[in-house]
């Protein structure tokens, strides 16, 4: 079957071209976005494991060494929570430890 070269088919092409020109067009940014949208939250999930690996090496000296912003404040002062003393806590596990060893010693060298 012969194609025809006829001006109104060329015209009717280009005409449907024009018409249909913003659908593909938003389409086509449509699927950009998301591939970008795709890309940008994997970004974000790398950095929040990255965060939450920072957070589980960094918690315990914050628990030590203390921190007086926990988020909360009450208006009930009590010294040993206000000051967060994460060294008394630390002592008290060591006296702890020391106090139980000190039973399960039975003077074997």
């Amino acid at each position: 079957m012969a194609r025809s070269n006829s001006p109104s088919s060329t015209l009717f092409i280009a005409i449907l071209l024009i018409i249909t020109f913003p659908f593909w067009f938003g389409l086509g940014a449509g699927l950009f976005g998301l591939v970008i949208g795709l890309f940008g939250a994997a970004i974000g999930i790398l950095a929040a494991i990255f965060g939450v690996c920072i957070a589980i090496i960094a918690i315990p000296f914050k628990i030590l060494f203390g921190s007086n912003d926990w988020g909360w404040h009450s208006d009930i002062d009590l010294p040993f929570f206000h000051t967060n003393n994460g060294f008394l806590i630390l002592l008290l596990i060591v006296i702890a430890v020391m106090i139980t060893m000190k039973g399960k010693k039975t003077g074997k060298a």
